[in-house]
């Protein structure tokens, strides 16, 4: 399977429902595991920048994590991006192709 990181960004609508993320959560989280059954989350993050949240997972394939940034923002996300995350050490055998 291949890693992604989701970066998301709540609208301002959003921003007012704080103390309601738990269950926006909870409800993003199982309308994520019954649409895309074989991602696998690695970690969760909440920041504070530019971005609201930062999931780490793996998905079989692009259109898997298309669907997991289509499912944050069809829950509020005001901007989803799925980027693909390449492990450190393959990156290095990558760089001694060339």
């Amino acid at each position: 399977m291949k890693t992604y990181i989701l970066m998301t960004k709540f609208s301002t609508d959003f921003a007012g429902k704080m103390k309601e993320r738990e269950e926006l959560g909870r409800n993003w989280l199982e309308q994520v595991k019954k649409t895309c059954p074989k991602v696998k989350f690695i970690s969760h993050y909440a920041l504070l920048g530019d971005y609201d949240f930062m999931d780490i997972y793996e998905a079989p394939d692009e259109e898997t994590a298309a669907k997991v940034s289509m499912i944050s923002r069809e829950n509020g996300a005001f901007h989803a991006q799925s980027w693909t995350a390449i492990p450190y050490k393959r990156f290095l055998e990558l760089i001694k192709e060339i």
